[in-house]
């Protein structure tokens, strides 16, 4: 059995794969887990290094949350970086507040998606609905979408 330090032939150490990943980005514990499993013989070897380097300061799920939420927020709405954030493995207690934070700027964050890809307000109830779904599979809500699509302010803002 190899220890954490030790590597075969030619190979980098897990420790090694794992520095170089994570200067590259941030990564949760989720994902260097599966980028490094195929690399490691023994699962508690590979716990062991992701626990030291959280103890470090190396790996940290609140810098990935926050790095991937300014990444994505000019492009996609809340609901789109919600399950970005789950499929990259983040605890709920950290995905809630980064969509607090999404949420108060997400109308502008929708008009300025929209503007990119339209330029125009619609000319008919069918490209107006085509917009709307453009929106929404970009992970903003209907409503959001709704107040884009039509161009007015809302007297409340």
């Amino acid at each position: 059995m190899r220890a954490v330090g030790s590597k075969r032939q030619g190979e980098p150490t897990a420790a090694a794969r794992a520095l170089r990943l994570l200067a590259r980005r941030e990564h949760t514990r989720f994902e260097l887990e599966l980028k490094l499993k195929p690399h490691v013989e023994d699962p508690a070897e590979l716990q062991a290094l992701l626990d030291d380097f959280t103890a470090r300061g190396w790996l940290s799920e609140s810098r990935a949350v926050d790095q991937l939420v300014r990444m994505k927020r000019t492009r996609f709405g809340a609901a789109r970086i919600r399950q970005a954030l789950i499929e990259k493995g983040v605890p709920q207690h950290l995905i809630a507040p980064a969509l607090e934070t999404l949420r108060e700027s997400e109308l502008e964050a929708a008009r300025g998606v929209w503007k990119r890809k339209f330029r125009a307000p619609p000319a008919d109830t069918a490209e107006r609905a085509r917009q709307v779904r453009f929106l929404q599979s970009r992970g903003f809500g209907l409503d959001i979408a709704m107040r884009v699509v039509r161009g007015g302010e809302d007297p409340a803002e």
